[in-house]
């Protein structure tokens, strides 16, 4: 099957330099509309839907292959690959920033920086780790998912996305986490919170930006805090912001912040 179908890529913008988006679990390559414009005028910009997500082609979803997040991270490869063009950066929102640095391991040459949007390489409380979450939450959270996707997608969806002042938004995560195949989507769940890639983070060199909101359910602050010590040559900005997706309840905010660490990186 071809790249494209599968994952339903998008290519727009023009510039040396190519940004490749990736969307997080339950959404769809749209939920980049509010920074796209600030970049497309100066890059090119590849959009895409993991596969089981958004418009990608469902008969491309094979449960062995994404058991874990490496299956993704092998279809990441792909679309860079056929897409990119110049140096990449790589902006992945929450899950899809693992997958983006299981990329930049398995492929360093490909990627010139990454872009980490509200990231967490483990979701669940160890010892001294912070993820946010006990096993016991994360299991309670992923039966309720499994018994009822559509009262769970309700009622998560506001508690994720945050942004009490534009609820509107929180309503637009759970529309989009509602579109999505229930099993597929409860696969990909406990294929997200039960993976703990926190040994991985030593093993990228590639330059990394954590962008986290300064009040997250999902990944707390010390998750960044911790990624920041771990991962080489990376920097934590924080924008003063309640939720997970600052790329859309605080664009202006995310795209300063990443504006900022590109003339850096690519200097």
């Amino acid at each position: 099957m071809h790249i494209q179908r599968r994952n339903n890529v998008k290519v727009c913008g023009r510039g040396p330099v190519t940004l490749v988006f990736a969307h997080g679990f339950g959404c769809d390559q749209s939920m980049w509309r509010f920074l796209v414009p600030s970049f497309e005028a100066h890059y090119r910009i590849v959009l895409f839907d993991s596969v089981g997500s958004g418009a990608s082609n469902p008969a491309a979803y094979d449960r062995v292959k994404y058991d874990s997040l490496h299956g993704y991270a092998d279809d990441l490869i792909e679309i860079v690959t056929e897409f990119g063009s110049g140096p990449v950066v790589f902006v992945g929102h929450s899950v899809a920033a693992m997958v983006g640095l299981l990329a930049t391991i398995k492929a360093p040459a490909l990627f010139a920086a990454q872009v980490m949007v509200s990231p967490s390489p483990s979701y669940i409380n160890d010892g001294d780790y912070i993820g946010g979450f006990s096993r016991e939450d994360i299991d309670e959270l992923l039966q309720t998912l499994q018994d009822n996707y559509l009262g769970w997608s309700s009622n998560m969806a506001p508690v994720i996305m945050g942004a009490p002042d534009q609820p509107e938004l929180g309503q637009e995560l759970s529309n989009s986490f509602c579109r999505n195949d229930p099993d597929i989507a409860a696969h990909f769940a406990r294929v997200t919170f039960l993976s703990d890639h926190r040994a991985d983070l030593p093993k990228s060199s590639t330059p990394a930006l954590l962008l986290q909101c300064t009040d997250d359910v999902i990944a707390p602050v010390a998750v960044g805090d911790y990624m920041h010590r771990i991962l080489p040559s990376s920097v934590l900005a924080l924008i003063d912001n309640i939720g997970h997706c600052p790329h859309m309840s605080a664009p202006s905010a995310s795209t300063d912040a990443i504006t900022a660490f590109l003339a850096r990186a690519l200097a």
